[in-house]
């Protein structure tokens, strides 16, 4: 009884920091897989694995993060797919652009995926004017 009486506190102390996992984007999204972002300009490439779980590995120079992320199945009207991101581990190094990203960090983009499914460009809003990319899917490796 008294062991049964713990494992109860101990529930209830914990409920309140245990934060509800992502919902996992459908099986066939678009976003799933591993995606490289070339930036010639600065002598660098990011990494991004998009998970299934709704978890991204994303690799800059040095950095290296998690997130967890938020996508609809479908795109907008405008053909756009919200993207909210949320950065949960990091190592504090540098990425591409000489930033370091803290741990909390939050994003929202939009990305425009290409019909060959090959490439996305992500945008600040569901406009083409303020985008970086393309994003190239790397075929033959898991996420």
């Amino acid at each position: 009884m008294r062991a049964l009486s713990k494992l109860l506190l101990s529930l209830v102390v914990l409920t309140p920091i245990v934060q509800a996992a992502p919902p996992a984007p459908a099986t066939n999204h678009p976003i799933l897989g591993i995606w490289r972002l070339a930036l010639p300009e600065l002598h660098c490439v990011e990494t991004y694995r998009f998970r299934g779980d709704g978890t991204t590995l994303v690799t800059s120079k040095e950095e290296i993060s998690e997130s967890e992320y938020r996508i609809p199945d479908q795109p907008s009207k405008n053909g756009f797919y919200k993207l909210e991101d949320r950065i949960v581990k990091d190592n504090g190094k540098q990425d591409c652009s000489g930033e370091i990203i803290k741990v909390g960090t939050k994003a929202t983009n939009f990305l425009r995926f290409h019909p060959s499914g090959a490439l996305f460009l992500m945008c600040s809003d569901e406009t083409m004017e303020a985008c970086i990319g393309p994003f190239e899917r790397v075929e033959g490796e898991e996420a």
